[in-house]
């Protein structure tokens, strides 16, 4: 696997032909080489302390005593100024206009008090939205990619981004774009699942959004994280990990143009991520030409063993690493790193004047700056709401309907199960709340934003004629059977502390009580899985199965001969099959944001018409190694539900295949077909595009997801799908090359990569064609250009 590295100098001396500003205006350029003299000179001013202390951090309320600044302490430790502050809304319970003024007194105390007056880039979190009181909370990230929808993603982020502004933040800390492959994986929540396409597609569009499509002055900066192969692709095999695992980092940084890099807490190939230099440098620098910011993730350069706190800081740097995320506690020595000769004046200018030409880029040195919005602030506005409103009925899956649903009959119906009233069904790892209870010790209220439960909004929406009841009727376990992880972020240790307690959810749990509730019912709607004390970072479940006794409740419901309708939510997918098979129904929700509740009763009484489709394969059985639906799983009996799969209320027809027969290794393959809404509801139909080799000599993988488009359709409505492949999407990696072979090639069609409608064949005649790096992801990259500095090929 190593041996990737070897290629990398031979890619550099030939990397230059695709590099070019032809994308460009002419203005970019003009204002990239004004900022560069800006910075230059800017640098030149520095002392050594000013320089350093731009990669470093620090937490912004430490430096206020209630709402006011503590100047003598900014006196004491910011003098010489300060690179960033961290995660400054989700530490404290303050509104908006709060906030900002908060960021207003510490921006305008250094620059007046710092000698050059350089302002602080502020920080927080956006995987779900902004982290702030009050501010929208969205579906969590492994949900939201099985919407299939990355215009909505891209949407989403934009508002988020303004969210940002208006408090005075310009660094957001999303996405996370790790291709994650095992199930018990305890931050898949964060990542869009387990293929290298899907979270190339997302994650692109959720940069732009973030970064306002190139405009940084109205957006903020994006990080994506983590770079590269956390959720365990750190050792895969070097063709997976160059087809795969890179490809999503590789697109946001090419086509997204992310700003932002963050390293993880892992090992790379046997050495840490943040002081690796074959990764930071040999492959991000020099093979995919990254100009950007790198930065550790909270805490690992502390978190390197054996080592000094200066030599701690001198390796990160060298290795690469910018800027010492959160606080600075190894790069204040960097100093005494440079006196011992371990680091040159070199590779800190190259650090630092990253650091001022994104803090340029973002319009917070422009003479006329506006750092923040003044005025009133609104958060969670009725648009926001609604995008998340959307965004959730887009990403729950029917994993099953024997006809029982939608429930759009008169009935009696009985809601029961842990997370049937809870707000923590609803929110994942990274949210405002879920931070602050592990951060502060706090549990905030459902108010700030309003957290729609299930049971609120099955209530509120509850047909006429119907009859509704409630009893949670058992817990979300006895105790947290949770491993806390050693490493990961400053949380683990307190987690630690709480290995044994349970989130306290101010209801009376009565098994019995739901049960008698339950059998006089005509329908019972179980509300169960996770919640966020027993998934996310540093929280390793000892079994992906329901937790505590969820699952015999769940059996003594079904005993009493009602249908049931089982919710499972939760950041990951988990082991159902002794009760699903018993169930008229099944729903995977995950994590579905504030709207959850109202986008779920909708589905429920068949207002709306289910569309998501898995971004994971989905377990029939306990498993804790990479799978994956491209190493061939189609007849895997350890699948419950394949990658792509997802029910609906409605029947879809896929007809009138039309394949262009051949084309040459370097051109584009165009085909279509039409889709047919034969059913009683209007829906959406996710429609997914698969290549497959013919023969066992062909080095492609046995399938590759390689396009997908949502096409809504009325009752009885058709419409055709068109889609346009380039030929490199039938490449593969090959030391150090990609390649696209001549030959005969299987393209598919279908509602889920097990369940393929229409397929037909596609001769590549020619010449063995040959990249140094591919030029072609997916289909409407073009849109992403227009401010990338990279020629990217479109199909001919």
């Amino acid at each position: 696997m190593t041996r990737i590295f070897k290629y990398f100098s031979s890619v550099l001396m030939v990397g230059t032909s695709f590099i070019s500003c032809s994308q460009s205006d002419g203005k970019s350029e003009k204002d990239a080489t004004l900022i560069d003299k800006e910075v230059d000179a800017l640098y030149e001013r520095m002392t050594q302390e000013e320089r350093l202390a731009q990669l470093q951090g620090r937490h912004l309320d430490l430096f206020f005593k209630g709402d006011t600044l503590d100047t003598v302490k900014c006196r004491a430790e910011l003098s010489n100024g300060i690179g960033h502050f961290s995660q400054y809304a989700v530490t404290q319970r303050k509104t908006p206009e709060q906030l900002r003024d908060m960021v207003a007194q510490m921006q305008a105390w250094l620059m007046k008090n710092t000698p050059n007056g350089i302002p602080a880039l502020f920080h927080e979190e956006a995987l779900t939205g902004l982290a702030s009181y009050g501010a929208t909370v969205y579906p969590q990230q492994v949900g939201l990619a099985c919407s299939f929808n990355p215009e909505l993603a891209k949407l989403k982020t934009d508002y988020t981004a303004t969210g940002f502004r208006k408090i005075g933040g310009a660094l957001a800390l999303s996405p996370m774009v790790d291709v994650v492959r095992n199930p018990s994986f305890n931050r898949l929540e964060e990542s869009y699942g387990e293929d290298g396409y899907l979270s190339a597609v997302m994650g692109v569009a959720f940069v732009r959004g973030l970064q306002h499509e190139g405009d940084l002055r109205s957006g903020v900066a994006a990080c994506s994280k983590h770079f590269l192969g956390y959720g365990g692709g750190g050792n895969a095999e070097e063709k997976e990990l160059m087809e795969d695992i890179l490809m999503p980092h590789e697109t946001i940084i090419r086509l997204g143009g992310s700003k932002v890099l963050m390293t993880g807490y892992h090992d790379f190939q046997g050495e840490k991520c943040v002081a690796n230099k074959k990764l930071q440098t040999d492959l991000l620098r020099n093979y995919l030409h990254f100009e950007g910011v790198t930065v550790s993730d909270y805490g690992s350069i502390d978190q390197l063993q054996g080592e000094s706190d200066v030599r701690k800081a001198a390796d990160a740097i060298n290795a690469g690493n910018d800027v010492d995320f959160p606080d600075g506690n190894c790069y204040k020595y960097l100093s005494e790193a440079l006196a011992q000769g371990w680091v040159n004046q070199e590779t800190i200018a190259s650090a630092v004047k990253r650091v001022l030409r994104l803090k340029w880029e973002l319009g917070l040195m422009d003479k006329d700056a506006k750092l923040y919005e003044t005025g009133a602030i609104e958060f969670d506005t009725k648009q926001e709401r609604e995008l998340a409103y959307q965004l959730a009925t887009q990403s729950v899956v029917l994993l099953k309907n024997s006809g029982v649903l939608p429930l759009n009959k008169p009935a009696k119906i009985a809601l029961v199960g842990p997370n049937a009233n809870s707000m923590w069904g609803m929110l994942g790892d990274y949210t405002y709340h879920s931070m602050r209870y592990f951060w502060q010790r706090e549990i905030e209220d459902a108010l700030h934003p309003r957290i729609v439960t299930l049971k609120e909004g099955m209530s509120s929406k509850l047909p006429q004629g119907y009859d509704f009841s409630y009893s949670r009727g058992c817990e979300w376990t006895e105790k947290v059977e949770t491993i806390i992880e050693d490493g990961g972020d400053a949380r683990a240790a307190y987690m630690k502390s709480i290995q044994d307690r349970m989130i306290d959810s101010g209801e009376k749990a009565d098994w019995n009580e739901a049960i008698r509730t339950a059998a006089q019912s005509d329908v019972i709607v179980a509300a169960m899985g996770e919640n966020v004390i027993l998934c996310g970072e540093n929280r390793d479940r000892t079994s992906l199965r329901l937790p505590g006794r969820q699952e015999e409740f769940v059996q003594q419901l079904i005993a009493t001969g009602k249908p049931v309708v089982l919710i499972v939510f939760g950041g990951r997918a988990q082991v159902i099959s002794s009760i699903a098979d018993k169930c008229a129904a099944v729903i995977q929700a995950w994590y579905p944001g504030e709207e959850g509740g109202n986008a779920l009763a909708d589905i429920l009484y068949g207002n709306v018409s289910p569309s998501g489709k898995l971004s994971v394969s989905y377990p029939a059985e306990e498993i804790h190694e990479p799978i994956c639906y491209n190493y061939g799983l189609s007849n895997d009996k350890r699948i419950a539900y394949p990658f792509g799969y997802g029910l609906s209320y409605t029947t879809f027809k896929y007809s009138d295949l039309n394949l262009q027969a051949s084309a040459t290794t370097n051109s584009k393959v165009d085909l279509s077909c039409s889709i047919t809404n034969e059913g009683n509801f209007d829906a959406d139909e996710i429609v997914q595009l698969y290549i497959s080799p013919t023969d066992s000599s062909q080095q492609l993988k046995p399938i590759q997801l390689q396009g997908f488009q949502r096409v809504s359709l009325k009752s009885g409505e058709t419409k055709t799908v068109s889609f346009t492949l380039s030929s490199q999407q039938f490449g593969y990696y090959r030391e150090g090359h990609w390649m696209v072979d001549p030959g005969v090639y299987e393209v598919k069609v279908g509602a889920s990569s097990a369940d393929i409608r229409l397929k037909g064949v596609v001769e590549l005649k020619g010449e063995p064609y040959k990249l140094d790096l591919r030029t072609y992801y997916f289909e409407g990259q073009d849109k992403f250009l227009v401010n990338s500095k990279y020629v990217v090929a479109s199909p001919k």
